[in-house]
């Protein structure tokens, strides 16, 4: 009896439940490197090296443990180029039993591990992955007894469920569930932000270097001093790392942006997380344990917690309540094609330019800059939402679908409806000078309200509330907004409008082929 266990290029993780209470005799381990996967979105080249090195690196550990791994590389001659493909050829070199994986993460995998077990004539065990903290069908349940899906309700219900910074009465620590008024601070100068652990590529990932820039060149991003953690113990110095040297400023600073700082206190390890080279609950765990032993503030781990077992968690768990008809949701009906300068960086607004610029070199952008800046900017513009989403599904090493299209489709572009966030997160150009020193160094003048030489997004801005005006009068969150536009002269709401078409009509848009 043999049993195969496809294992995906994000669950590099040792204790996959697939893994688990099987002898390892009677399994076959594969793992595929699909050009499929590479290119149903052009994927920044620094992600595509980033899962081969993992895979790679995986997949020799496993057979150090006595695992027999069939791996396909993506050079192989006889690669069919699909999951399903490889899996039929694996099928009929191994001849199993049953096949038995860990659910995939995404809605379009998932469709093709339902059809496995009638083509190919044999049981296909679909695990659930408990390397999250809520299942799906544990999601599924909080949101039917809810009227909203509110995430600090679910944020909540995640620390009772894991105890994380609870005290023994069932208190929050420090008796407050949400620290986060006290992580709003702009960047002060002189600030000495620590870098990340960099890793140097090693034989393994060398070689993926070298096969992603042969076989990608014409993708988005750059492979230069590529130095992301590949394996586990890698991932696991990184997260030490960023707990002794980032983690006591990360919340006071986490939503500052500062030009030329990439990472200020971010942990960067995303990537590692969603992988599975981390798991949720340790990372979560080495914060609380440094705020026990009085080497972070409160306001940072919770902070930081919150992003990994809150936000994460709930992300994951909206994408499964809303797929299908989530991914192509436009709310706001929104159509404009997506700038040209998103792929370039060649724009005047600075914090549009370093944010992309900083997504080019390293496959990042801290969230921030993604929610205020490049969201704010395409909601703002009325770009139409599945291109947002297409653009950060390619650019962001750490972007898969199940954590990329809720952040995008409901919180950043509110194209859901309301379904995640009570109101859109829509903001000026006073938001971004408060936070960054970018308007200091811009050209154009952000204390200018219209005209050629005003920050583009104050104008933007009001025209956007103007054109929704019907939906979003009504809202209790929205409604300063509208009494300050309600207190304008004609004139000056027309200045606005005026300002936001001229600017939005000079916009060139995106060559076609770079997402897809």
């Amino acid at each position: 009896m043999t049993i195969l266990i496809p294992v995906l290029g994000d669950q590099v993780s040792h204790d996959l439940a697939s893994l688990r209470d099987i002898p390892r005799g009677e399994a076959v381990v594969l793992m595929m490197e699909v050009v499929e996967e590479t290119t149903y979105v052009r994927h920044h080249k620094r992600k595509i090296a980033l899962i081969f090195s993992a895979m790679r690196h995986f997949a020799e550990e496993l057979r150090a443990a006595g695992w027999q791994v069939d791996y396909v590389r993506l050079d192989d001659p006889d690669n069919t180029g699909s999951f399903t493909g490889e899996v039929a050829r694996a099928v009929a070199r191994h001849r199993p039993t049953a096949i038995r994986i860990v659910e995939s993460g995404e809605w379009r995998v998932k469709t093709m591990i339902d059809g496995w077990s009638k083509r190919f004539g044999i049981p296909v065990e679909d695990l659930n992955d408990d390397r999250f903290i809520c299942g799906i069908l544990e999601f599924q349940t909080w949101a039917q007894s809810r009227g909203d899906l509110v995430m600090e309700f679910f944020y909540r219900e995640m620390r009772r469920k894991t105890g994380l910074l609870m005290q023994p009465d069932g208190k929050p620590e420090g008796g407050q569930w949400n620290l986060d008024k006290e992580n709003r601070a702009p960047p002060k100068r002189g600030l000495n932000y620590p870098e990340p652990m960099y890793f140097t590529p090693d034989a393994i990932t060398d070689e993926v270097l070298a096969l992603v820039a042969r076989r990608f060149a014409g993708h988005f991003g750059r492979l230069e001093k590529f130095a992301l953690p590949v394996t586990a113990h890698e991932a696991r110095q990184a997260l030490t790392h960023f707990i002794r040297t980032a983690l006591p400023d990360f919340g006071t600073y986490q939503d500052a942006m500062v030009t030329g700082q990439d990472w200020l206190y971010h942990s960067w390890l995303s990537p590692a997380l969603n992988l599975g080279l981390l798991t949720p609950l340790e990372v979560a765990q080495a914060a609380v344990d440094a705020y026990a032993a009085g080497e972070a503030p409160l306001n940072a781990v919770e902070g930081f917690v919150r992003q990994i077992i809150g936000w994460r968690e709930y992300v994951r768990g909206y994408y499964w309540l809303e797929m299908p008809d989530v991914a192509t949701a436009n709310a706001l009906e929104a159509t404009r094609p997506l700038p040209e300068f998103y792929w370039t960086g060649e724009t005047d607004m600075l914090c549009m330019a370093e944010a992309v610029r900083n997504t080019r070199d390293h496959g990042y952008a801290h969230h921030i800059q993604r929610l205020m800046v490049l969201g704010n900017f395409a909601m703002l513009a009325g770009v139409r939402p599945q291109e947002v989403a297409d653009w950060f599904l390619v650019v962001y090493a750490d972007a898969y679908e199940w954590v990329e299209l809720p952040n995008v489709i409901g919180m950043s572009q509110h194209a859901d409806g309301g379904r995640m966030a009570t109101k859109p997160y829509a903001g000026g150009g006073a938001y971004i000078n408060r936070m960054s020193d970018h308007c200091g160094r811009c050209r154009y003048d952000v204390k200018q309200k219209t005209g050629p030489d005003a920050c583009p997004f104050n104008a933007l801005y009001w025209d956007f509330l103007a054109r929704h005006e019907r939906r979003f009068r009504g809202n209790r969150r929205m409604s300063n907004m509208y009494g300050t536009w309600d207190k304008m002269q004609p004139e000056a709401r027309a200045a606005y409008r005026d300002s936001a078409a001229a600017f939005l009509d000079a916009l060139e848009p995106a060559a076609q082929g770079w997402a897809r």
